[in-house]
């Protein structure tokens, strides 16, 4: 008997739903999920709209996830079509939780300025960001 209860205890944490990360031996703890940052320097509707999608899923699926908007990138808030609601996928981006930097030197080639969304941010932030991430994604 002491066998099978030692034996159904040992597989209790794979019969878990939630994801679990060991801490030194110790009990473990909820995965954060992954850290996703996404660097976007293209201003093709198409393309921008798929990238925050993609962001939106990570989210949802539980990672962080940040985006740099560098070049073209930083003209993502005048991209929508009919069929490329660009602004709303952004919208509901910062909703959920992601963060947006806009390259500074980008905008003011532009003769643009930061918004809420999409404040003004450096090299820097770039940097920062680049080694806050698990995983690094152009679009």
């Amino acid at each position: 008997m002491k066998q099978i209860i030692f034996f159904l205890l040992c597989l209790l944490p794979f019969l878990s739903n939630s994801q679990t990360t060991p801490v030194s031996g110790k009990e473990s703890i909820p995965d954060p999920g992954m850290k996703i940052g996404m660097i976007i320097y293209s201003n093709d509707p198409e393309t921008v709209w798929n990238a925050f999608r993609f962001g939106n899923f990570a989210i949802g699926d539980g990672d962080s996830v940040k985006v740099f908007l560098l070049a073209k990138g930083v003209e993502c808030e005048s991209l929508n079509t009919d069929k490329f609601k660009v602004t709303d996928q952004i919208n509901k981006f910062v909703e959920n939780g992601g963060k947006i930097f806009a390259c500074g030197t980008c905008l003011t080639i532009r003769k643009k300025e930061g918004s809420e969304i999409c404040p003004l941010s450096t090299m820097k932030d770039m940097y920062d960001l680049v080694k806050w991430s698990n995983k690094m994604i152009t679009f």
